[in-house]
């Protein structure tokens, strides 16, 4: 047993801050070793405490499909792609109709996600009348293209309780959006009081511990309602399908790490796409049902998203109790 991993774990548990290069030495492990198991039974202990042992399952539902601009090589919406040609947006009522099967599904909170060809004005009208059909208590978080102080405090006057926006890998550099944007997205989201969750996303075998430490620092600088790791799975057609997927055992032992980075000040942490058994037991309580457009689906309705009763039996099996109603992540503060 390396004596440094049980040092840095104890500290997690202890509640002691996780240093940069503590996340490096806990990332180095090999993902099959006993300091691996280790570090995610850590991450597990950590995360149950800080979140009562709750977990949470939120609800997805994708609004539109099509080539968008931002052409994010690990998107299937990238035109780079090539897999959706043409532009689909689903209906008012087609997403109605999802995003009120979600609620009675037991979903905690709705997410409603746009491309970016989405008009920002047109994403209001739609997610008003959205709004007006859910329960009132019923937190809806939106997943769209970057925004101004403006349109963040527009969000919040249409029944919002927070966004998902993310720093994602490679930001910049297999997508055409500037890193920065991102940054100050955020800050108008939090600005606007809206509650902003993010993940270190999407990680493939490519990435280097150096970039995954960055983004997992980042978020915790951010002080995000919930933190998370996703891997990138595979576009047929993609740039980056050469380089493959990371292995669920690899996806569980980053999830594990960076949970103990966040430590207990983040009590949700996300551990989607994928082998969800695994991730469930290194710390991550929270999982996304999906329906409608999917970003990693081919299909222009999900085939993979999942559903919430899928995702919910999970939480179950590894363990956790789930919250029932509203979400407490993003209920007012």
């Amino acid at each position: 047993m390396n004596n440094q991993i049980s040092q840095i774990t104890n500290k997690a548990i202890d509640g002691g801050e996780i240093t940069a290069l503590e996340l490096r030495s806990l990332l180095n492990v090999d993902s099959l070793s006993e300091e691996a198991y280790l570090i995610q039974c850590a991450a597990r202990k950590v995360s149950a405490a800080a979140a009562n042992g709750k977990a949470e399952v939120y609800a997805q539902v994708g609004m539109d499909v099509g080539p968008c601009p931002k052409d994010c090589q690990f998107c299937s919406f990238a035109p780079v792609n090539k897999v959706f040609p043409k532009e689909k947006v689903y209906s008012l009522e087609e997403i109605i109709e999802k995003s009120l099967r979600f609620e009675v599904d037991g979903a905690n909170a709705i997410y409603l996600m746009a491309t970016a060809n989405y008009k920002f004005a047109d994403y209001l009208e739609v997610t008003k009348e959205v709004r007006a059909a859910l329960k009132p208590k019923t937190p809806m978080v939106a997943n769209i293209d970057d925004f101004d102080e403006d349109e963040a405090r527009a969000l919040k006057k249409a029944g919002f309780a927070g966004v998902y926006h993310v720093m994602r890998m490679g930001e910049g550099i297999v997508t055409g959006i500037d890193p920065q944007v991102r940054v100050r997205t955020i800050t108008a989201a939090q600005k606007a009081g809206l509650l902003v969750g993010a993940c270190v996303e999407p990680i493939g075998p490519e990435h280097s511990i150096d970039e995954i430490v960055e983004k997992a620092m980042f978020i915790k600088k951010m002080k995000l309602v919930h933190a998370g790791v996703g891997r990138r799975l595979k576009i047929p057609g993609s740039p980056l399908a050469i380089h493959g997927i990371l292995t669920g055992v690899q996806q569980a032992h980053i999830v594990g790490a960076v949970k103990l980075a966040m430590g207990y000040s983040i009590a949700g942490h996300g551990a989607g796409c994928g082998c969800e058994e695994l991730t469930t037991l290194a710390g991550g309580n929270l999982l996304w049902a999906e329906s409608g457009s999917n970003p990693r689906d081919t299909k222009a309705n999900t085939v993979i998203g999942g559903t919430v009763a899928s995702k919910r039996e999970i939480l179950h099996e590894t363990g956790w109790k789930i919250v029932d109603g509203p979400s407490v992540l993003f209920s007012p503060r």
